[in-house]
């Protein structure tokens, strides 16, 4: 009787484990199908990324970056351009000063000063245009959906003074670079990433 009640114990266990097991590998798949589904590119966006070349890496703020670091220097920490830009996301002098960089050799041999220097101008064109990310976000202008990322790659470009000529015009105002990329062009090809992560800090630090 006793051997009986045992072997219905053990196989009352083992049914237990095996239904958690089932389940803990059903939850994992569908986790990472989940994540799967959220990096996957709509249709606009890959024949976007198809079009300029740029590699998808999701939505997030990682992605942001590197499809903006794609767009500046094809992703290349050391490269200096014609007008003497640096680096991955093609930083001027005079703004690399502005977070006491002075050392352009170092700042060209240093990835993560580079990151460093990105999220800080990041952080500072947030908080400078922090009222019209407030004001249009989520409304059209120049036929252009606006939003936040897209007014932060813009700011990228062309300064955050520029942005907001552009945005408080209603679109009137009109800025390109020496290579032709516009405030409206970076509006566009930047829309939709979500930078929540980027913190806005009238005085970032680079530590």
């Amino acid at each position: 009787m006793k051997k009986t009640i045992l072997i219905l114990s053990c196989l009352a266990l083992v049914i237990f484990i095996s239904s958690f097991t089932k389940n803990k590998n059903n939850y994992s798949k569908n986790s990472i199908a989940a994540e799967v589904v959220s990096t996957v590119p709509t249709e606009e966006e890959s024949i976007f990324q198809e079009y300029n070349n740029i590699p998808f890496v999701g939505k997030m703020y990682n992605g942001f970056r590197e499809a903006i670091a794609f767009k500046e220097s094809q992703g290349q920490y050391d490269v200096v351009n014609s007008l003497g830009y640096l680096g991955k996301y093609q930083f001027g002098k005079s703004t690399l000063e502005r977070f006491n960089i002075y050392d352009t050799h170092r700042f060209l041999n240093t990835p993560k000063l580079q990151e460093q220097a990105f999220l800080a101008l990041c952080s500072l064109n947030k908080w400078i245009l922090r009222k019209d990310i407030e004001r249009t976000v989520g409304k059209k202008i120049d036929g252009i959906k606006i939003t936040e990322s897209g007014i932060l790659a813009a700011a990228h470009l062309a300064g955050a003074g520029n942005v907001k000529k552009f945005l408080r015009s209603n679109g009137e105002f009109y800025f390109s670079d020496a290579f032709g990329s516009s405030v409206r062009n970076y509006l566009k090809q930047f829309s939709g990433y979500d930078v929540s992560f980027i913190e806005a800090n009238q005085k970032p630090k680079i530590k």
